[in-house]
């Protein structure tokens, strides 16, 4: 891939992050084909309503993604000094906010069609001079929109996590589950083809449950990483022990008496500052070499500051992370 992409990033993790935006042009030519397909075929099933919106809402990660990723290529400049890391954490919220907004809609939606004992009919169609029940057909476009979803997720996943990128994470994870909701779906059509009028209603309130539900999480996470908290393993969800392990080498300084860590995300990388209570003798090599040394630890840490004072201030010993630590 031509140009400086992510000019903080390893050239390992420049090669992965490449084909992670092969990975999402591929799953957005996919996905449009899936909203055709499924558009064609919904009729009036609820079920199928539901998994069509949640297949449109599905465009919007690998879209965010391929355009953040576009704008965080560009270095930083003297309109944006700390570069435009944060675009990932806006897409991340734009995200966010459209599945909790979808959700909300598919349960208002949903819940409307099981009070009012709405049944949806499935007819018939001629394919090659013979009629077949479109339930069938639904039922090989649910299947297809999910199939090769979970492998595009399975692929991406460990690229997600090896770049800590959270738009490509939650877009990785929700293709993995996506199996789920063409299950919901096609058990919501078969229970019409039973005669179970109200399978297909409870079907879509699964989906829109499980919308919701993910999009809540999300929205929550967006909002905490947009106001500075301390940053979290993508994996584990808990505080990332790489701030832990920045605070141990830094008190491990032989000229360092006191010291205090505090960092933020900033999309994929880590902004902070360092407060260091330092000995006499102390020179401005030491700081220099200590900047070395910590950027060392992880490419995540891209813009930091190391400050000497003579006590720690309030506010840095307000992030005392002590809890957390046992928490862990």
């Amino acid at each position: 891939m031509k140009g400086n992409y992510t000019f903080e990033l390893p050239e390992r993790l420049r090669v992965k992050l490449s084909k992670a935006v092969r990975l999402e042009w591929i799953t957005l030519g996919y996905l449009i084909t899936v909203v055709i397909a499924m558009y064609l075929v919904m009729g009036s099933s609820q079920a199928m309503k539901s998994a069509w919106l949640e297949d449109v809402l599905s465009l919007i990660p690998s879209l965010v993604f391929l355009i953040s990723t576009r704008i965080n290529r560009k270095k930083p400049n003297t309109t944006f000094p700390y570069g435009y890391h944060r675009v990932f954490s806006i897409s991340f919220l734009t995200g966010a906010v459209a599945l909790f907004g979808m959700g909300s809609f598919l349960l208002v939606d949903s819940s409307i069609a099981l009070i009012n004992a709405e049944r949806p009919s499935i007819g018939n169609q001629v394919i090659f001079g013979q009629q077949i029940w479109m339930g069938w057909i639904m039922i090989v476009v649910l299947l297809y929109s999910s199939l090769p979803a979970v492998i595009l997720g399975q692929l991406k996943l460990p690229l997600a996590k090896k770049l800590h990128n959270k738009v490509l994470y939650i877009d990785a994870m929700a293709q993995k589950a996506d199996y789920m909701t063409a299950l919901a779906s096609i058990l919501g059509i078969l229970g019409i083809y039973m005669g179970l009028w109200w399978a297909d209603a409870v079907a879509a309130l699964f989906i829109s449950f499980s919308v919701l539900k993910d999009g809540y999480k999300y929205l929550v996470t967006a909002i905490y990483d947009l106001m500075d908290r301390h940053p979290l393993s993508l994996t584990t969800g808990k505080k990332d022990p790489l701030i832990h392990d920045i605070q141990e080498t830094v008190d491990s300084w032989s000229w360092v008496k006191e010291s205090k860590v505090r960092f933020r995300e900033h999309g994929q990388v880590y902004f902070g500052e360092i407060a260091v209570v330092v000995t006499d003798d102390f020179t401005l090599k030491d700081i220099e070499e200590g900047y070395e040394i910590i950027r060392a630890l992880h490419w995540k840490i891209t813009d930091f500051t190391i400050a000497p004072v003579s006590e720690l201030p309030q506010w840095f010993m307000a992030a005392d992370d002590s809890k957390d630590q046992k928490k862990q």
